[in-house]
């Protein structure tokens, strides 16, 4: 029985991987940037850990090419990063850093 042939899928160019290296280049710019004003240390952890987790998938999406790949393969890297999220701000909670409601 002969296999059928995956289906193909238009993979970026050169000029897209170039658009997303400037986003993260931005993005840890950002990241660098909260960190050094001192109005956002009240909320130092939350902002890091939401731009990581943005970076963790703009990386995931294009150089690991998940955006053009089964969405099994979303859910494999996808359904970690909520876990840990879950986790992270549950430690956050439990250790006094976030409280609910003042």
């Amino acid at each position: 029985m002969p296999e059928t042939p995956a289906t193909e899928h238009a993979h970026p160019t050169a000029a897209t991987y170039l658009r997303v290296a400037a986003i993260l280049i931005v993005l840890t710019v950002v990241e660098v940037g909260v960190f050094y004003v001192p109005a956002f240390h009240a909320f130092l952890a939350p902002i890091l850990l939401v731009l990581s987790a943005v970076k963790f998938v703009i990386v995931v999406m294009f150089y690991m090419h998940l955006k053009m790949d089964n969405r099994f393969f979303t859910l494999v890297f996808g359904g970690p990063l909520l876990l840990a999220t879950g986790v992270m701000f549950g430690l956050l909670f439990l250790f006094g850093v976030l409280t609910l409601g003042g």
